[in-house]
């Protein structure tokens, strides 16, 4: 049977798939940790992780049973090597290292940043997207916002990033200083539900390279208006106000603008790689596509160019293990043999700094 196992433990996710020759995802198993980081507003990484450590072969089981397979069965291992928090790195892919090692399977380091990309071909019939190309790739998360020129699932350029925040941490940061719990990028979008995207207008930053993105401004901007310019400097700087101060309503309001200030700069960006490179596709991955406004604006974004969007399901967008499995399963398809046990982890996707141009690894 052609099952490849996929492993994903890069920040605070600890995940097992079974993907098969046909990508369809026989099972997508996900041990999630917030309640271990809620009281602290975000990730820690030494909770994240031993409870890594205490969780991964539990996950394994679980996505065995689940895909009624044998380890016996499993004719590949993937795992997501870089980037994330290095010490939750070092558990899933030494786990999928030893696996492959005790089993003699291949063994495919997959880079986060490029599973993301293409999470959206999985439940797919690939033949039928072999017109995709040339194609634009998108992927916004709480660690990345980039753009990429793609001419196949293992040949991408990277022509656009976030020079500071990603949209998805910036994203959580704007709904901590709304007073609004963990995860912040989720509650974010609850909130706007209920407000005027109106309230509060935010200018598109005009950078060197307009494929670029910043988040930073419209994080200072919302700041100010949560909280009043700062009277003094540094640590003796003193606000007006604070969160507590914000009417129900006015909240809703500066989340829903907020949410359409950055939404409004991705679909800005795409619009001008679009008019440069004339893209048959859109593919979108990353844990902010879970976001239902931006969704719908990518939709009527495609729509109106005549450009095939491909997105995964709102599961397969945040942190999985399928979408590792299914990256590696695309590049066996392209006669990729894996990589050596020996390649290490590392906290830094190579993709999103534009040093894989000719091949995703």
């Amino acid at each position: 049977m052609n099952c490849m196992l996929g492993i994903e433990s890069s920040c605070d996710e600890t995940a097992a798939a079974i993907v098969d020759g046909d990508l369809f995802v026989r099972a997508n198993v996900v041990a999630s940790q917030y309640d271990l980081h809620a009281e602290y507003g975000g990730v820690v990484p030494e909770i994240a992780s031993r409870a890594h450590l205490e969780r991964i072969l539990p996950v394994v089981r679980a996505a065995l049973i689940e895909a009624g397979v044998g380890i016996e069965q499993i004719s590949a291992v993937a795992v997501g090597i870089r980037p994330g928090l290095i010490g939750s790195l070092l558990v899933g892919s030494n786990a999928a290292k030893a696996l492959a090692w005790s089993r003699d399977l291949p063994f495919y380091a997959v880079d986060h940043v490029a599973a993301h990309l293409f999470a959206g071909l999985l439940h797919t019939d690939m033949q039928a997207r072999a017109g995709a190309f040339p194609a634009l790739g998108l992927v916004v998360s709480g660690g990345h916002t980039s753009l990429f020129r793609i001419a196949s699932p293992v040949a991408c350029e990277l022509i656009g990033r976030t020079i500071d925040d990603a949209v998805g941490e910036a994203m959580d940061k704007a709904a901590n200083m709304l007073g609004l719990p963990h995860p912040g990028g989720p509650n974010l979008e609850r909130c706007a539900q209920f407000g005027d995207a109106g309230a509060l207008r935010f200018t598109r930053p005009q950078l060197p390279n307009p494929l670029d993105f910043s988040l930073s401004g419209l994080k200072t901007k919302l700041l100010y208006e949560i909280r009043g310019v700062p009277q003094g400097r540094g640590a003796h700087a003193t606000f007006t106000r604070s969160a507590h101060d914000l009417t129900d309503s006015r909240r809703a309001d500066l989340a829903a603008s907020f949410q359409r200030g950055a939404i409004a700069q991705v679909i800005d960006r795409l619009t001008r790689a679009a008019e440069l490179h004339a893209p048959r596709a859109l593919f979108v991955g990353g844990g902010v596509v879970s976001n239902m406004t931006l969704r719908r604006e990518l939709s009527a974004w495609s729509l109106e160019r005549e450009i095939d969007l491909i997105v995964p399901e709102p599961r397969f967008c945040v942190d999985n293990a399928a979408m590792i499995a299914g990256h590696a399963v695309l590049r066996r398809a392209l006669g990729d043999m894996g990589d050596d046990l020996s390649t290490p982890a590392e906290p830094v996707s190579r993709l999103a700094r534009g040093v894989l141009p000719k091949r995703v690894q």
